[in-house]
């Protein structure tokens, strides 16, 4: 690993929150490294196939990162005005997506399911 790279992983394991590829990019900047946004981006995707990193798609469809504390299949329940994100089991969703896939005669079903609310802390803020 490359010490952007290197760079690039530290700051996503340090961040509590999702974090775009541009946000990253300006914290990076901000700690003084030198790293450029099409090295976040490349980084980024090779840590999201390594299945080191989560990523979701915002409303306006921005793809958004978060190192993964779990290396097993799991969903998020994300907070719109904060971005706090608990990590979930989904055993219900995984039953009906296998049994969606065999009543149309698919295998390999693969999915995506994430949830986005508000968390207390925001809704009493």
């Amino acid at each position: 690993m490359t010490r952007q790279r290197a760079a690039v992983a530290d700051a996503l394991r340090s961040a509590d929150e999702f974090r775009s590829a541009q946000q990253l990019h300006e914290v990076l900047r901000a700690r003084g490294d030198t790293v450029g946004l099409a090295t976040v981006y490349r980084t980024l995707q090779t840590l999201v196939d390594g299945g080191d990193v989560d990523v979701l798609r915002t409303d306006d469809g921005e793809a958004v990162y978060r190192w993964c504390a779990r290396s097993e299949h799991h969903h998020h329940l994300v907070c719109r005005a904060c971005g706090r994100t608990v990590e979930i089991d989904g055993p219900t969703v995984e039953a009906w997506a296998a049994m969606v896939g065999t009543e149309h005669g698919f295998s390999d079903i693969e999915h995506t399911v994430e949830l986005w609310g508000t968390c207390q802390a925001c809704r009493e803020a």
